[in-house]
């Protein structure tokens, strides 16, 4: 089905009433309404949380130091051969014995710092948003507390490397705090000194990203991993009012994710080849449309944009979605890790619904757990807080 976007111009979205709906009501106004009870008891749950950084959780095993970022590869494991050898890997499988802490630390920080920007969007009470600074504080500012502008250390595998690039996916939850920035920053404008700071450290890590090997390498990944890479740059680029930045993610998604990724009906051959079929393709679907409310633009829509083959992000959502509505039609193998706890509420089921104006989109999205507690699902589901980008 070819997808038509309201949005040629620039809107107001108070402005837009959907085609589908009788009452006077804004899409983002009937997700607001549908979640607003979990948003305010996420964040009352965030309100009773001191901040937490990578200084609380050290591991020996890091070739750097408390402040620096670790992590091991998570399909590696000990060789039955030789168990004090080199790990060897087995994709899919997750050893559940190495090092992830820092990056649940990501993701908590994530959660309590999207919920509590959210709630304080939704209500306008002050007491949110000073906590989410308290945590922002600890996390970028702090210098005995933050963390060091880079990922060297990620996704480390034991007996052969310290570091990978591909272990920049690891930051993908850092979008939603970079997203709940300026909204903070509207907050009170004593602590816009110290977002300011926030906001340079994102400038240095979007540096690093696009300049270290391991960010080069990262970007030239063929699968979720490049696109991953993209939506990263592209969301911290946004902060920081990197204009180049943003430009050069909108030509990659056109001329390198789309055609390299996608096949003709739709699918991720990349995705659709791993031992995790399913989740994988749901989670690269997830960053494309990230990817394309990020960087839309009056003159540029990515939701409508469309390569000379015809592939976009409409034909991804048509091909995904029946297979949401119903898991067993799915035509590749089962995934060997997970495959009951998918689909969720994925961001790109909510973004698009805005973004086309589809009740249908949104209906099946408010159908779908919005929370889980399974670290897997977790890790591979970077955006939770739809009030922040609407």
């Amino acid at each position: 089905m070819k997808r038509f976007c309201i949005l040629f111009i620039m809107i107001p979205i108070a402005l837009i009433e959907p085609a589908c709906q009788k009452q006077a009501e804004t899409l983002p106004q009937i997700i607001t309404a549908t979640i607003f009870s979990e948003v305010i008891a996420e964040a009352e749950w965030s309100m009773s949380q001191e901040p937490v950084t990578l200084v609380n959780h050290i591991c020996y095993r890091s070739a750097g130091s408390s402040n620096e970022f670790y992590s091991e590869g998570d399909y590696w494991w000990p060789d039955p051969k030789n168990p004090d050898g080199p790990y060897i890997r087995r994709d899919g499988e997750t050893n559940p014995d190495n090092f992830v802490a820092h990056r649940q630390a990501v993701i908590r920080l994530s959660k309590i710092v999207g919920s509590l920007t959210s709630a304080y969007i939704i209500t306008k009470d002050e007491k949110y948003a000073e906590h989410a600074i308290t945590h922002l504080n600890a996390w970028f500012v702090n210098p005995e507390t933050s963390m060091k502008p880079h990922l060297l250390y990620a996704q480390a595998i034991k007996g052969r490397v310290t570091g990978r690039g591909i272990g920049i996916i690891d930051t993908i939850h850092l979008i939603e705090v970079a997203k709940s920035i300026p909204h903070l920053m509207s907050y009170n404008s004593k602590y816009n000194s110290q977002l300011e700071m926030v906001v340079a450290w994102f400038k240095e890590y979007t540096t690093w990203l696009t300049t270290h090997p391991y960010g080069l390498e990262e970007r030239e990944a063929k699968n979720n991993h490049g696109t991953c890479w993209v939506m990263q740059v592209a969301a911290f680029a946004q902060l920081t009012k990197n204009e180049t930045l943003l430009n050069y993610c909108r030509e990659r998604y056109k001329k390198v994710l789309l055609p390299n990724q996608m096949a003709k009906d739709g699918s991720f051959p990349l995705e659709t080849s791993r031992t995790k079929p399913y989740g994988y393709s749901l989670f690269n679907l997830d960053a494309f449309a990230v990817i394309c409310q990020l960087l839309s633009t009056e003159d540029d829509n990515l939701w409508l944009y469309s390569t000379e083959d015809e592939l976009s992000i409409s034909l991804g959502i048509d091909y995904m979605t029946p297979f949401i509505k119903n898991k067993d039609a799915w035509p590749f193998m089962k995934d060997v890790m997970y495959w009951d706890y998918w689909p969720i509420a994925h961001p790109f089921l909510v973004l698009s619904a805005v973004a086309y104006d589809d009740c249908e989109l949104l209906e099946l999205w408010k159908k779908l757990d919005r929370r889980s507690e399974i670290e897997e699902v977790n890790r591979n589901w970077p955006v939770k807080n739809p009030i922040l980008w609407f």
